[in-house]
């Protein structure tokens, strides 16, 4: 029985009639940028996140980039950043012309962890960006306070959390803004690039509404040096359909997961930790094995497919040789040990007891 890691054509193939309505609805429209489909997804989505503003952009790397723009953090700036973590976040604050100063992961959660914040303060720190990795949001309210103590912005990238709740309340309005993305494979995937910042400051919403489109509002009139990074208006009238069944596929990844908490205790391979306070959408399921190699090789000959997230830390990136030197010892032996799962709205139980009983089989 062959488990794929993700197929993107099952999960889109139940959308199938709305996707071509939408498709349709926005060619016969005429309008491809910056129509009534992004401002009415923007609307949707902002009301879904529980925030007051939703600006979309190009992809989430940007979405980041933006908000750094939009809040004038640039050179001569330090932003901490986890040392565990998609290297698009460390990209957007080098881009920013920043220096990404980066913290260690709680070793359970995988998490920033907010206790090893503090020691990387400094006099040229700005913000604080944490991630809510894997689809399990990030201890905020210890987050928010080391930043209100410090005086420091904190930035969430909500990549892979769309939906996650911490202490009953939505990821992406946790901060004082927050930057997300719709690639494909993510909870609230797009049929292409796509992303967007959420946040309840409607100052910081209009700049990165400006800041997008060229730094302009009306056409040929440039305020400021802006860029280009817009959501354009298929993705915008696409992602609007597949808002709607978001908190279905949430759960059933949510069912998913309990199924693999319930099966795999007690077995050869370290399990995901969630925090009483966290309600995760399960992004990735996560595992961890000293044996992590041979344990995907054998996954792989049953014809369970897997991927590891991530390989190799930012640190120790060619694009950041200059900080190769840099020791993150918890980041490192992550790279070294995690393993992530299958895990989607499309498996079904037996994909799931698939999966559970050759790992179970696994020596």
């Amino acid at each position: 029985m062959k488990v794929p890691f993700l197929s993107l054509q099952s999960l889109n193939q139940r959308y199938s009639t709305d996707l071509h309505e939408a498709f349709t609805r926005v060619v016969e429209s005429g309008r491809f940028i910056q129509g009534s489909e992004l401002e009415s997804f923007e609307n949707e989505f902002a009301t879904y996140s529980e925030v007051t503003h939703c600006v979309g952009v190009a992809n989430g790397l940007e979405a980041i980039e933006l908000l750094l723009a939009a809040y004038s953090i640039g050179p001569g700036d330090e932003v901490i950043v986890p040392s565990n973590t998609f290297i698009a976040t460390w990209l957007a604050v080098s881009r920013s012309g920043a220096t990404p100063i980066a913290v260690e992961p709680d070793p359970k959660t995988h998490n920033l962890n907010s206790d090893a914040i503090e020691s990387a303060i400094t006099p040229k720190t700005a913000a604080i960006i944490p991630v809510h990795l894997y689809g399990q949001p990030a201890d905020m309210d210890a987050i928010n306070s080391v930043a209100m103590k410090h005086q420091l912005l904190v930035i969430e990238d909500a990549a892979q959390s769309q939906g996650a709740r911490y202490r009953g309340r939505s990821t992406g309005g946790l901060g004082h803004a927050a930057a997300t993305s719709f690639y494909p494979g993510k909870n609230l995937g797009a049929l292409g690039d796509g992303g967007a910042i959420l946040t309840n400051d409607g100052k910081i919403a209009s700049k990165v509404r400006y800041l997008r489109n060229y730094g302009s509002a009306e056409k040929y009139r440039h305020e400021i040096m802006g860029y280009n990074s817009r959501l354009d208006e298929l993705q915008a009238a696409f992602l609007r359909v597949k808002l709607r069944g978001l908190d279905a596929e949430n759960k059933r990844r949510q069912e998913v997961a309990a199924l693999f908490l319930t099966g795999l205790d007690g077995s050869s391979v370290g399990l995901p930790f969630v925090p009483h306070w966290a309600e995760p959408v399960w992004h990735l399921f996560v595992v961890r094995s000293k044996e992590r190699d041979r344990l995907q090789s054998h996954l792989a000959s049953c014809g369970v497919e897997t991927l590891i997230h991530y390989p190799v830390p930012p640190h120790k990136q060619l694009c950041y040789k200059e900080y190769s030197a840099l020791h993150l010892p918890i980041a490192e032996q992550l790279a070294r040990d995690v393993l992530s799962l299958p895990i989607n709205s499309a498996m079904t139980n037996d994909d799931v007891e698939c999966v559970i009983g050759h790992i179970r089989d696994f020596s």
